[in-house]
Parts: structure tokens; C-alpha cells; sequence
């Protein structure tokens, strides 16, 4: 089979005419003719009858054009991506994350994918807002709990456990609580997000309301990890965020056999044939080390 026989029936055909294809080829028109000859003799049917005048393509080479059209096509294709994975990840990477999110597990991230491939550059939207990734240009999202059915393409980032946080400042005021019936007399910093309760799983796994009351709530987690680490009160927060090396005081788990129940962050992006190199560069980066 040769290839370029069949660059040049496909290019006959589209032209409809020798010369006109010979011209795009950049070959003689004599050569065309052979080409097509020579392939209409491997196969043993007339694809095109000439005339002086003009050229007919016959039953036969209709189908067959459409079969050389899908496969140069795939060829084409599979050079291109052949080509974008040799290609070293280049352009802008927008990412969207939630602020605490984007705090706490993407700054490292950007910074690492930033000093291993210095052709690509990062635009980060700190947004509580759930983005449309199409619509606004978004290349990859970051996103924590369960996620809504989408035709969006989901990657697993790393767990996501929740448990109650204090300052040592706090606890050297207020003592330290050793069983979820002491939080009743200490102060507490709600995370609004998580409803007016806060149920957590005992070591047995049993689902425990913890009896909590609080004059201070945020639907931020960073206003709720600052509010812990200025001494206010004990406070829920993802594990990530809690022993986050950023803390300028770090927190002390309370009650820690008590945790939610194991949820997960996500990579998610849009479903394309072809993903990006630097989405694909930044998804490897993520994962290099699992949970």
C-alpha cells in the first residue's frame, strides 16, 4: 500500500480535476496520472474515468475516497498528538480552586509546575463559586466533596478529613477536651458550610453530634483557621489545611480519633480528545506523591 498514491486519488477527487491537484501536489500532471494508474492496478478497479473534458469518479472510488478521507484524517490526528506529547508545556494554565483550597494545597503546586517547566505560565480564580470551565476559559478546577454528575472529566487528588482544631494558646486557657461531652463548655467556631451541627465519626465508627455551641461562624475556612489560630475558640478543619506548614501558629488537633467521614479532593476539566500538555504536566506534578 502506498500512502502517497493515496494522498493523490484523495487529492483528484477533490479537485476535480489533474491539473489542479498536480498544482497543490507540486507535481507534474503526468506524475499524478501515474500515481493514480499505478493504484487503480494494485486494486483492480477504475476509481476515475477521464475524458478530455472532464473526470467522473465511479461508485467504486466514492467509497473508497470516504474510506482514504477517515484515514488520513486518523493519521493527521495521531500525528498531532504524537507531536503535543514531545512538545514541552507551554502557555497559560488557568486553574479555579475555593480559597482554601488554593491556600493550603495548590500554592506548592503552581510553584514546582512553575520551576520545572519555565515556557508555561499560571493564572490561579480564588472563587467559593462553582465555576462553567467552558464557558469561562477555565482549563482545570480543583474541587472538594462529592461532586454533581457532569460530563466533566474527574481525577482523584488526595483525601480530605475533617477534624477539631485549636490553637495551644486556647487550650493552655481553656483546657484540653477529652471526650466530645467536655466541647459543651468551650467556645467554638463554626464552619457555616457545615450546617448547625457537627457530626463526626467516633473511633468505632459510630456517627457522634458533638454538642457544640458557637456565637462565631464563616462560610470561609480560612477565616475559620484564622479564628482557631488567634486563640477563639475549637474549630473543624480538612486535615491539609490544619497541619498546613503556612500556619504562623500551629494548630493542635482536639479529640483526634473524631474525624468526618473520608471524603476526597478533585482534579476535574473539561472532556477534550486531546488534553493540554500543561493540564496533563500539572495533573502528574499533583499526584507524584498520592495522598
Amino acid at each position: 500500500m502506498s500512502m502517497d498514491e493515496i494522498n493523490v486519488f484523495v487529492e483528484v477527487v477533490d479537485a476535480q480535476s489533474f491539473t489542479r491537484a498536480a498544482r497543490r501536489l507540486g507535481l507534474p500532471t503526468t506524475t499524478v496520472s501515474a500515481k493514480l494508474a499505478r493504484l487503480e492496478a494494485r486494486l483492480g478497479v477504475t476509481l476515475i474515468q477521464r475524458t478530455t473534458r472532464q473526470l467522473h469518479v465511479t461508485p467504486a472510488g466514492r467509497a473508497y475516497h470516504a474510506h482514504c478521507v477517515r484515514a488520513l484524517a486518523e493519521i493527521a490526528e495521531g500525528e498531532q498528538a504524537l507531536a503535543a506529547e514531545a512538545a514541552e508545556p507551554s502557555g497559560l494554565l488557568r486553574i479555579t480552586a475555593a480559597p482554601d483550597l488554593a491556600h493550603s494545597l495548590l500554592a506548592p503546586l503552581v510553584e514546582r509546575f512553575l520551576q520545572r517547566h519555565p515556557k508555561a505560565g499560571v493564572e490561579l480564580i480564588v472563587t467559593n463559586t462553582t465555576m462553567d470551565l467552558i464557558a469561562a476559559g477555565i482549563d482545570l478546577a480543583v474541587r472538594a466533596g462529592p461532586l454533581a454528575d457532569s460530563s466533566l472529566v474527574v481525577r482523584r487528588f488526595r483525601a480530605a478529613r475533617i477534624g477539631l482544631w485549636a490553637s495551644p494558646d486556647y487550650l493552655a486557657r481553656a483546657g484540653t477536651p477529652m471526650t466530645p461531652a467536655d466541647l459543651a463548655r468551650h467556645a467554638f467556631i463554626r464552619f457555616s458550610r457545615m450546617g448547625d451541627r457537627i457530626v463526626l465519626s467516633a473511633p468505632s465508627g459510630e456517627a457522634v453530634a458533638l454538642p457544640v455551641t458557637s456565637r462565631l461562624a464563616s462560610d470561609d475556612l480560612e477565616n475559620v483557621r484564622t479564628f482557631i489560630a488567634r486563640g477563639n475558640g475549637i474549630g473543624p478543619l480538612p486535615e491539609f489545611v490544619g497541619r498546613d506548614a503556612r500556619n504562623a501558629v500551629p494548630l493542635v488537633p482536639v479529640l483526634p480519633g473524631y474525624a468526618s467521614e473520608l471524603g476526597a479532593v478533585h482534579f476535574v476539566y473539561p472532556a477534550q480528545r486531546y488534553v493540554p500538555k500543561t493540564v496533563r504536566a500539572f495533573l502528574d506534578i499533583a499526584t507524584e506523591g498520592g495522598d
